[in-house]
């Protein structure tokens, strides 16, 4: 079992990392704003294999080809740590900023490449998407 948090410790999460369904750098304008970088990592899993431990508040908004996204914080520090989209239920994303270790981890891709900023590009070592990946 892996585990990560928040960064005051109040969100605690842990989950089977064998259960990953997909690892992938996200460009998209939302991910840049949530994170103040250039891309979010984020890691997908069933919602069943994470455990989650402590109050999150999520907040909601529309994707930009039209999903809706719940966002999962910490109250407390802020940080930003799960994600919830209503069109993959059953499904969640874990930024991998999060994560106690990741030395397990690999991203075999990127998307949102066509909003990607100059002084972060995609890494092109992986499977790439000018959009949502599948599109």
């Amino acid at each position: 079992m892996q585990k990560g948090q928040c960064l005051c410790g109040s969100v605690q999460y842990e989950f089977d990392e064998t259960q990953i369904a997909m690892g992938l750098h996200c460009h998209c304008k939302d991910c840049q704003r949530v994170t103040g970088s250039g891309k979010a990592t984020v890691i997908m899993f069933p919602r069943n294999a994470v455990k989650i431990e402590g109050d999150y508040k999520t907040y909601a908004s529309l994707g930009i080809e039209g999903s809706h996204v719940n966002r999962g914080f910490c109250p407390i520090c802020g940080s930003q740590m799960f994600t919830f989209v209503d069109e993959l239920p059953g499904q969640m994303f874990i930024k991998a900023g999060g994560m106690e270790d990741t030395s397990w981890l690999s991203v075999d891709t990127t998307c949102w490449t066509s909003t990607a900023r100059d002084w972060l590009p995609p890494d092109r070592n992986t499977v790439t998407f000018a959009g949502n990946p599948g599109k």
